[in-house]
């Protein structure tokens, strides 16, 4: 195994109409989730992934883990929680650059329920590269759990955490922001946007935050910032790669493919810049596309567009 993610997982539908939800008769199925779309990104580029998560004893569950198999990530550590629904999420593809999501999580999402019992932890501790989120210490027990993996882990390369900042899943932001705290001693990359890097570090300076996030033993540091790409921070350099322009049909999945494309240049041993450049360019790709995990580049699609614009993959 290449990569283990942890976190969410749910069926995204799509509106098959353009216009707000309220016009809309119709809607797509996909599979989705940030955890669950960073490991499809990274298997369509021929990485062994897998995902520890939980899903409802439903039929959505069930199409769940076939659309994991089917996107040659492994299903194994999909557990099920009997008592709870699988999560879906409607998207509203307006403005589609930030489409407006609905979440159907109530009361709780099965992949906030993991436990000590649900995790494998020979593999935690082993794998290359391990993938947390920062909605997996919204609630309890999901937080204790992760918490005790990336204790458990040791901060061993790579120790990624997506800060993945989603207002609705938490009390305030000020909760957040102290358990980010706690996980920053236990990875040694951190990515996410300059909203969410504000929640981590207390910094809406890129640059500052970015220093923060050294200074706390981060190894990498990638701030999305927007139009302008993505500053790349570690302790030796620093640069902002910028990104690659298309017409944007969907944004969201686009920071699910930049984790992706970020595994496997980890893995490559990539320098910092050139990962960032190639997870930009995934990130670019998906935009221009509907849907999340099904939207996913391969390969020689990343280096298709790297080609095109002079960069070498």
């Amino acid at each position: 195994m290449d990569l283990l993610t942890v976190g969410r997982v749910g069926v995204d539908l799509y509106p098959q109409q353009p216009g707000p939800l309220k016009d809309v008769t119709s809607f797509g199925r996909y599979l989705g989730g940030t955890a669950t779309n960073v490991a499809v990104g990274a298997a369509r580029l021929g990485r062994r992934t897998a995902v520890l998560t939980k899903v409802g004893a439903d039929g959505f569950g069930e199409y769940v883990r076939e659309a994991l198999k089917g996107f040659g990530v492994d299903p194994s550590y999909v557990g099920i929680s009997p008592e709870l629904q699988t999560p879906i999420v409607f998207c509203e593809l307006n403005p589609p650059e930030d489409p407006p999501l609905l979440f159907y999580r109530q009361p709780v999402a099965p992949d906030l329920t993991l436990t000590a019992d649900d995790v494998p932890w020979d593999l935690v501790r082993e794998v290359p590269v391990f993938w947390v989120t920062g909605t997996g210490v919204s609630v309890e027990p999901a937080r204790s759990t992760q918490l005790a993996m990336l204790e458990h882990r040791g901060r061993s390369r790579w120790t990624v955490l997506d800060l993945d900042w989603r207002p609705m899943f938490w009390p305030s932001p000020e909760q957040a922001t102290a358990e980010y705290d706690v996980m920053l001693d236990l990875v040694n990359v951190v990515v996410g946007n300059r909203a969410e890097v504000e929640v981590a570090t207390g910094s809406a300076d890129p640059d500052e935050a970015a220093d923060r996030l050294l200074n706390r033993g981060v190894e990498l540091a990638m701030v999305k910032l927007g139009a302008r790409g993505v500053l790349v921070a570690t302790p030796d350099e620093r640069t902002v790669v910028p990104p690659h322009r298309v017409d944007v049909v969907c944004g969201l999945g686009a920071g699910d493919a930049f984790g992706g494309a970020l595994v496997h240049g980890l893995l490559s041993e990539w320098p910092a810049a050139r990962i960032a450049e190639y997870a930009n360019a995934a990130g670019a790709l998906v935009a221009s596309r509907l849907a999340c995990a099904d939207a996913m580049p391969t390969a020689a699609e990343l280096e298709a567009l790297l080609a095109a614009q002079g960069v070498t993959a």
